[in-house]
C-alpha cells in the first residue's frame, strides 16, 4: 500500500496487528513532512492551508510556521515491529520494493518527498466543511457563505 506521512500517523497503530498476527504488509510511506494533499485542497479553496505541515509554533509570530518538526516515521514504523528500508533515489526504490516483495515480513519502503512539490490531482473532489478558525486569512472569508453540504455527505456547518 502506498501511503503518505499525513496518512501513516493516521494508520501506524495497524503495523502492530499485522506484526502480532503474522500478516504481511508491504507498505511505502511518502514523507513529505506534510498533510499534502489536504494543504493542497485547502489551498485551493482559497484557505491558508492552515496546520498542514509539521511546523513549531513560533513564539514571535504565534503561528505555526517555525522550524520542521524532526518527525522519524521510518523510526517509528521499525519501534511498531515492521521492517524499515530508507530509500533516496529511483534506483533504491526499485531494489526496496523487491526486497519487500521478498520478505515475509511487514516491511515499509521509506522515501522522503519534496514538502513544497504540488500533489497531483486525483480527479475528485472533496466535500469541506467549513473551518471555525475565523480571521486566520482573509482569503478564506469568501468561501464560507457559498458552502453547502451536498445530501449524503452528513457534514454541517454548525454555530458555536
Amino acid at each position: 500500500m502506498l501511503v503518505g506521512d499525513g496518512s501513516y500517523l493516521m494508520m501506524a497503530q495497524e503495523i502492530v496487528t499485522a506484526v502480532s498476527e503474522g500478516i504481511k504488509l508491504n507498505i511505502v510511506l511518502v514523507q513529505n513532512q506534510s498533510f499534502g494533499s489536504i494543504g493542497s485542497l485547502s489551498e485551493s479553496l482559497a484557505r491558508s492551508g492552515f496546520g498542514t505541515r509539521y511546523r513549531y509554533r513560533d513564539p514571535s509570530s504565534g503561528r505555526l510556521d517555525g522550524d520542521v518538526l524532526p518527525v522519524d516515521l521510518a523510526a517509528n514504523a521499525a519501534s511498531l515491529g515492521a521492517d524499515v528500508i530508507r530509500t533516496r533515489t529511483v534506483k533504491e526504490l526499485q531494489a526496496a520494493l523487491a526486497q519487500s516483495r521478498a520478505s515475509d515480513r511487514t516491511t515499509v519502503t521509506y522515501i522522503e518527498a519534496d514538502p513544497l512539490a504540488p500533489v497531483p490531482s486525483s480527479e475528485s473532489w472533496w466535500e469541506c466543511p467549513c473551518r471555525r478558525l475565523p480571521a486566520l486569512d482573509s482569503r478564506s472569508r469568501p468561501v464560507r457563505p457559498t458552502w453547502r453540504p451536498s445530501a449524503t455527505s452528513g457534514c454541517t456547518c454548525r454555530k458555536g
